[in-house]
């Protein structure tokens, strides 16, 4: 299955490196849970969602790294246009989350825009971890096409 994960992860990052890095990341996850594996029902989907999972987080991590110009000089470079296309677009991603359904509006939230963890969230709903990934992923790809 590693080829195929493999061609997932670099159609999403397209870097070979971070791809196979990402790859590595969930055959080591896999193995740390590994005793929770017989409760798949289908291992090839749960492995593609993860290894999904672990591409947008890396995306995530990455852009959250980027360093971040004073705001000086972030002032001269950008115009009002700029400006009120970045609300915009702020705006829609917004009103597209409000109109999720409640569950995935909620972990939604919680996980991107308060940046709590799986765990955390997981404590907060009650809700398994699995559950939890299930409905991001759901609520992406409503986003996605919503967007």
């Amino acid at each position: 299955m590693s080829d195929g994960l493999y061609r997932v992860a670099f159609y999403i990052l397209e870097s070979q490196s971070d791809a196979q890095d990402v790859v590595q990341d969930l055959f080591i996850k896999l193995w740390n849970t590994r005793d929770e594996l017989d409760k798949v029902l289908n291992l090839k989907a749960y492995c593609t969602t993860l290894i999904k999972n672990l591409c947008i987080d890396r995306i995530r991590k990455a852009s959250k790294e980027q360093v971040i110009e004073p705001q000086a000089d972030i002032s001269e470079s950008r115009t009002i246009d700029d400006d009120l296309i970045a609300k915009d677009k702020l705006g829609r991603v917004m009103a597209a989350i409000e109109r999720l359904p409640k569950g995935q509006r909620n972990v939604v939230k919680m996980y991107v825009l308060e940046d709590m963890s799986y765990d955390e969230i997981s404590e907060k709903t009650g809700m398994s971890n699995l559950t939890l990934r299930v409905l991001l992923s759901n609520a992406r790809k409503t986003l996605r096409k919503e967007i």
